[in-house]
């Protein structure tokens, strides 16, 4: 039987962001719901995978698409509690312009006993004309000592 998850606050967790590599990339909180969180990475020049065209490397995509994604598993489940990501699918559907930050937009949207589904977007600016979708799975590690 799960015990109660640890209360969960997605504002107050990123701004007591330990150095890791969401500190590092500059990902930050924009907003939540019950089953959803929105973040956002900047657009810096270290972040740059194509100098000549001045792209974002997927790599700070594909990691705030894992961590909105993450988040709303927690939004879900009603706090912090333990999982791993399973599998993430992101699937790149046109690069992000040039000095726009991306927002990234995680959904939860099936829970079962072990696993959650999660689906999402990445944009910079118009949510209509994503830069890439992802769906994917976090597998639940137990629960916190």
């Amino acid at each position: 039987m799960e015990s109660q998850p640890f209360p969960f606050d997605p504002a107050a967790f990123f701004a007591a962001l330990p150095a890791g590599h969401g500190r590092r990339l500059g990902i930050r909180y924009d907003s939540h719901g019950a089953d959803w969180c929105q973040l956002v990475l900047p657009w810096r020049d270290d972040l740059i995978g194509d100098p000549a065209r001045g792209v974002i490397a997927s790599g700070p995509i594909v990691a705030l698409l894992d961590m909105a994604t993450s988040v709303a598993v927690w939004m879900r489940r009603g706090g912090f509690l333990p999982h791993a990501t399973l599998d993430l699918r992101v699937d790149y559907l046109r690069p992000a312009t040039r000095g726009r930050e991306v927002i990234g937009r995680g959904e939860c949207y099936r829970v079962t006993r072990s696993v959650a589904f999660v689906r999402g977007i990445a944009h910079d600016g118009d949510p209509d004309d994503p830069v890439a979708h992802v769906a994917g799975t976090f597998m639940f590690t137990g629960v916190p000592a």
